[in-house]
């Protein structure tokens, strides 16, 4: 289950899972974490197992019925047990979400393609790295604003 980390209080713990999928260095780590704190429309949720922060995925909503995946990361120790899998389960089951998107690099490919999302070139974005578009259509059974709290 998918929980805000609005309120929590190992901000490290964020911090270290969002610097994972960023590839950015602290400055801008602290600048995203600041806009979802006070985005509207942006979330950041964390999945926690037997109370360890074990993955965080946040999320943008700024289109009726369509979420962007901005930023997934699972803790090295929980990784290939399905917890990046089973937050995008959770998000693509909201009621609102008909439409769930990403933006990669070639590393995430295959695990958005496994998830079921349908993969588009964005050709290079920036020197020597590709980007790809990551789309799924699905028809949620949860209330995105129950998932928040």
């Amino acid at each position: 289950m998918l929980i805000s980390l609005k309120n929590y209080w190992d901000s490290d713990a964020v911090k270290s899972l969002l610097a994972e999928c960023m590839w950015a260095d602290d400055n801008r780590v602290n600048e995203e974490l600041k806009r979802y704190l006070a985005a509207e429309g942006c979330e950041l949720f964390g999945c926690f197992i037997n109370g360890e922060l074990a993955g965080i995925t946040g999320i943008s909503c700024a289109a009726a019925h369509e979420v962007e995946i901005r930023h997934l990361a699972v803790q090295k120790n929980w990784r290939g047990r399905t917890i990046g899998s089973n937050m995008i389960a959770e998000i693509s089951g909201w009621e609102q979400v008909e439409l769930l998107k990403a933006e990669t690099d070639q590393d995430a490919v295959g695990f958005y393609s496994k998830a079921g999302f349908e993969i588009h070139s964005l050709g290079e974005k920036y020197p020597g790295v590709e980007r790809f578009e990551c789309v799924l259509r699905t028809r949620g059974t949860t209330d995105i604003s129950k998932s928040s709290h």
